[in-house]
């Protein structure tokens, strides 16, 4: 093989390391979010396929699904992406279809708010530097926390009604 034919090896296969690691620079778009709580991962899937995977923080109080405002979990379900807040508290926000009837429903019957505003977001103004450390535990009052540099490709990849699973 020749100096050039190597040449042009190399460039084809760091193409394709920074077309994987950077997809989303490439419109990459996921088609389902898959939450794994007792995982504190996040999947972002295109036809049934894995394309990136995160490690996440979550609710003070993860176990379980949310019953009501202020218990500091994060709910279990099938929701939907159903906004984006570029001007959020923490960096970027994308917003979780919950309460859903269900969710709605079940607070009723037990006579308290639900809750709402449930995001995966960014890191909050002047915690930037922690990085990935904000996961050594979770902190949210329910949401699904990663870092700014991650949300920015979330961001990028996740659609308005792209639906989210969240399972424990």
């Amino acid at each position: 093989m020749g100096v050039r034919a190597l040449v042009f090896r190399i460039l084809g296969i760091l193409a394709l390391i920074f077309i994987s690691a950077y997809g989303a620079a490439a419109g990459e778009r996921a088609d389902k979010v898959v939450i794994l709580k007792s995982k504190r991962a996040m999947l972002l899937l295109k036809d049934g396929e894995i394309i990136r995977a995160y490690r996440v923080a979550l609710g003070r109080n993860p176990v379980g699904h949310k019953i009501m405002e202020g218990d500091k979990r994060t709910p279990e379900g099938l929701y939907i992406v159903d906004g984006k807040n570029p001007k959020s508290n923490f960096h970027l926000s994308i917003k979780i279809s919950y309460p859903e009837e269900r969710d709605l429903e079940m607070a009723s019957r037990l006579n308290v708010k639900p809750g709402g505003m449930i995001m995966i977001h960014g890191l909050p103004k002047g915690m930037e530097r922690l990085g990935k450390r904000h996961r050594l535990e979770d902190w949210t009052d329910g949401c699904i926390a990663v870092t700014n540099k991650e949300i920015e490709e979330i961001w990028a990849m996740v659609e308005e009604g792209t639906p989210v699973e969240i399972r424990p």
